[in-house]
């Protein structure tokens, strides 16, 4: 081989190099663009009025004050409003959002939010106070996310559920309806209650149906971060399974 031929070689692996980098600098800015394409469709994206007629959305006092008049005018029916959380918590706009929502022409449904650390009976006597004995709002719902993992003390999975249908029990007394269960993906791959609990599912996931509770959900939460001019906050917006 030629002299000229071995000097070559490193030029030639030179210019190899850069076309690499050129060609993955190139795929690194489509993917850049088509993430904020994705993003940027994310917090406007609403499952179709079409195939998901009944929508409506889920409220707390952490997203500020919410127009429910333009929640309908997006095409929404029903407005779920956190009530209580724990043994304690309270949602201090709870009552003041059911008065809007409905006269916005939503349907109300209340939220609690399970504390796994909190007797059951606590958690009933603090939904109970929160949340008036009204035929007319929507089956309650209880949103199970966080797991028994820092407890002040142990709880088992066995107490776990007992106390949850406890509180399911006792929640279903006051409102006379049978609740929905909220499981987090996370809260469902830990306890199952989708499998060991026989009610109405909520499901969660971002623009694709949630199939993580084996059966199907009753309500999905399909973009938690739906921007509108309802709210400053992004809203979470909520369909309910066609009949």
């Amino acid at each position: 081989m030629s002299k000229t031929g071995i000097k070559n070689r490193p030029r030639a692996r030179r210019a190899q190099r850069r076309r690499l980098s050129s060609f993955l600098l190139a795929l690194a800015i489509i993917a850049a663009a088509v993430a904020g394409w994705w993003w940027w469709q994310g917090r406007s994206w609403r499952p179709s009025d079409s195939r998901y007629p009944v929508q409506g959305t889920v409220v707390s006092e952490g997203d500020g004050a919410v127009r429910f008049d333009i929640v309908k005018g997006l095409g929404g029916s029903f407005a779920y409003l956190e009530a209580s959380r724990g043994a304690q918590g309270r949602d201090r706009n709870f009552t003041e959002n059911m008065a809007e929502a409905r006269d916005a022409g939503l349907e109300v449904g209340a939220v609690h939010i399970f504390d796994p650390c909190a007797p059951a009976d606590s958690q009933a006597a603090n939904f109970v106070i929160a949340v008036p004995r009204d035929r007319a709002l929507l089956p309650p719902a209880i949103l199970l996310e966080t797991d028994a993992e820092f407890c002040p003390e142990a709880v088992s999975e066995a107490a776990i559920q007992s106390e949850l249908m406890t509180l399911v029990n006792q929640i279903e007394a006051h409102a006379g309806k049978p609740v929905i269960l909220a499981p987090t993906a996370a809260f469902e791959r830990r306890y199952r209650v989708g499998g060991r609990i026989e009610r109405n599912l909520w499901l969660w996931r971002n623009r694709a149906e949630p199939t993580y509770a084996g059966r199907p959900w009753t309500l999905w939460t399909a973009n938690d971060g739906l921007r509108t001019e309802a709210a400053e906050a992004p809203l979470r917006w909520v369909v309910a399974r066609p009949e």
